[in-house]
């Protein structure tokens, strides 16, 4: 059975793996358009949307978290703009 992961937790780990995303090297040869670096960010940001997109649609989430789920959402949609765009 899969280990329950609290909300507060999961907001940690998503910051994380925004940070992670933002520190892969740009290749030298292709830059933002290697393939491999495109799928290595989107997958990153893909996990960290994952591991927030329903914390804001449990009862028990307070409209703090709510906020801070909105906050790295956008996180999320800049780091992916900036890393691709």
């Amino acid at each position: 059975m899969a280990k329950l992961i609290l909300a507060a937790e999961r907001l940690i780990r998503a910051r994380k793996l925004i940070q992670k995303a933002l520190e892969i090297p740009l290749p030298l040869g292709s830059g933002k358009n290697d393939l491999s670096y495109i799928a290595g960010v989107k997958d990153l940001l893909w996990q960290a949307r994952g591991m927030i997109k329903f914390i804001s649609m449990t009862p028990s989430a307070t409209p703090e978290v709510k906020q801070e789920v909105k906050e790295i959402f956008t996180e999320i949609d800049r780091a992916e703009r900036e890393l691709l765009g």
